[in-house]
């Protein structure tokens, strides 16, 4: 009798811890299932933008920890003389839809700016008239946050008008 009641009691508790770890394992499960939060100024970061001829591609990187939710188009002022004091908002004209894009630790996402572009050489002009703008950096609203960027080549932006058009952002590589 003592034989089949240790017998019972270990095969009671081989079935508990059994049970255990396949809740643990669906609790871990669901947990990686689970949304994530949309991304803050504690998430990402602006890292670089690279000049395309007459616009950027303005990238930012999740610093955070987890993974968080990145949807929207960046806000752009370019920085006259570099001082962000001294800025020159601009209107940004949405280009296509924005979706949301899952960021994980360290992953990136890109968002494509198109300016106006400046004719001629030397100090150019902008077709319509009106004065080209130049700026050194560029001030980019992301999460939340505000990052003040320069051309990763050591160019300067330059612009006719007031208006830059933007594409949402994407990860990085779509």
């Amino acid at each position: 009798m003592k034989a089949s009641s240790a017998l019972l009691v270990a095969g009671f508790v081989a079935a508990s811890l059994a049970a255990g770890a396949g809740s643990g394992a669906a609790a871990t499960g669901d947990a990686l299932r689970a949304p994530a939060p949309a991304c803050t100024s504690r998430h990402v970061a602006a890292t670089d933008v690279r000049t395309t001829g007459s616009g950027a591609v303005v990238t930012v990187i999740n610093s955070g920890p987890r993974a968080c939710v990145l949807n929207g188009f960046p806000s752009v002022a370019l920085a006259g003389q570099g001082s962000p004091d001294k800025n020159k908002p601009l209107r940004v004209l949405r280009q296509g839809r924005s979706a949301p894009v899952k960021l994980a630790p360290g992953a990136r996402a890109s968002a494509q700016l198109s300016f106006v572009p400046v004719l001629g050489e030397g100090e150019g002009y902008c077709a319509a008239g009106g004065e080209p703008f130049v700026a050194p950096t560029m001030v980019v609203g992301v999460a939340g946050g505000r990052y003040q960027l320069a051309p990763t080549d050591g160019s300067e932006f330059a612009l006719c008008g007031n208006t830059v058009r933007s594409t949402a952002f994407r990860a990085a590589g779509s």
